[in-house]
């Protein structure tokens, strides 16, 4: 049975964190929530992998739940990132982020801490148990080293806080098989932003996006065509972007976006070790590919 309790459909931008070098800069992140929600953007999350949620202290981390609750103010859903791989820290926050007033909880699978399929099962009832918002389960093989398997989805899809995906596996042939044996009883999410419009021609629901930050409108956009129908015209961006998707992803995610959005005056290029500023020549880059869209 497909599920009816949709997160959002659309875009969700995984936002980056603005910093000082002594914290988190909360007038720069209230302006850059404005921005996206005033951009069209369909949710935020908060304290994800891009917004290096893991290297936010703990105070830090809740800080910046309770604020983007308070500022989006039910403009959109705000998605708290909350995942860990120390399983009672992550209860942890996410009965925080439940009781803050998030919409949703994106739950990581463990990490270093590697789980089995069947352990996967039973950390996501922990999470959900503790939650009262709806939980999305986040695959990104790349950073975990765990890929959650098809057959393991079925099960988390019988966890009823479990409502949703975001796949960051780069492996059609296995979101394929994914989408085959859900048969629409998770909605599954991109979670990369090179595979927006192949997701959704499978049945996706749209995309948590690194993407966005920088472009949120243009992003909206693809998923707006191909909901509409248009799905040569959300190709046709998907292929537009290519270029610039490509340069936010040639280091590790966020440094590249950091940098991208300090062009844009809406944070300083200020990263928690061990991430460092981008290499001149892939700084280059990007500066190219957002000049040559005129993005800058």
């Amino acid at each position: 049975m497909a599920r009816t309790n949709t997160i959002f459909e659309g875009v969700a931008t995984a936002l980056i964190t603005p910093m000082t070098e002594n914290g988190v800069n909360y007038d720069q992140l209230g302006r850059l929530i404005d921005w996206q929600i005033d951009e069209g953007i369909d949710a935020l999350v908060i304290c994800g992998t891009t917004g290096e949620g893991s290297t936010l202290t703990d105070a830090e981390h809740k800080e910046c739940i309770r604020y983007a609750v308070e500022r989006a103010n039910h403009r959109v859903p705000v998605i708290a990132g909350t995942g860990s791989n120390d399983t009672a820290y992550g209860v942890e926050l996410t009965r925080f982020a439940s009781d803050a007033g998030a919409d949703a909880c994106l739950i990581v699978t463990s990490y270093y801490n590697k789980a089995t399929q069947k352990g996967l099962v039973k950390l996501f009832t922990e999470y959900a148990n503790a939650s009262d918002v709806p939980i999305i389960a986040y695959n990104v093989p790349s950073r975990t080293g765990l890929n959650i398997e098809p057959d393991t989805y079925v099960e988390l899809a019988k966890i009823d806080k479990v409502t949703a995906i975001k796949e960051a596996n780069s492996n059609i042939s296995k979101i394929v098989q994914t989408f085959a044996k859900l048969n629409g009883a998770l909605d599954v999410y991109s979670g990369n932003d090179d595979q927006i419009v192949p997701i959704m021609a499978m049945g996706g629901k749209g995309v948590i996006s690194v993407l966005s930050n920088v472009i949120p409108a243009e992003t909206k956009e693809i998923c707006t065509r191909f909901f509409n129908g248009d799905v040569a015209g959300a190709a046709a961006l998907q292929c537009k972007y290519s270029e610039l998707i490509s340069a936010l992803f040639c280091e590790v995610n966020p440094i590249p976006v950091k940098e991208a959005m300090a062009m844009l005056g809406f944070c300083d290029p200020i990263l928690r070790s061990p991430l460092y500023r981008m290499e001149p020549q892939n700084l280059e880059r990007l500066t190219r590919a957002m000049t040559e869209l005129g993005i800058i």
